[in-house]
């Protein structure tokens, strides 16, 4: 696993943009940052899958919380901020 070296949000917080280690960059939209949140309520509880996330494309990231040296909690304008979004997560979504 390669681990980030520099993390920016968008000036317009819009989009999140990570440089890796080993030099990979990756850039995600706050909507599908949003859309995707590993969060119990958007992934379900105890194996009931909730409604699709819709109604984010102008959502914007408010602050990034580091979670020990794995992942990023990521505060939206609409509240949300319960998911923990793993640095291979974060690579998992942007396709690489």
């Amino acid at each position: 696993m390669s681990w980030p070296t520099e993390i920016r949000v968008s000036p317009a917080r819009d989009a999140l943009s990570l440089l890796f280690e080993d030099g990979a960059r990756i850039r995600l939209t706050a909507q599908r940052l949003r859309v995707n949140s590993p969060s119990a309520e958007v992934r379900g509880h105890g194996g009931a899958r909730p409604p699709p996330v819709t109604g984010k494309e102008n959502v914007k990231i408010v602050r990034l919380e580091p979670v020990g040296n794995y992942a990023l909690r990521i505060v939206f304008d609409d509240g949300h901020d319960s998911g923990l979004y793993s640095w291979d997560y974060l690579s998992e979504l942007a396709g690489t």
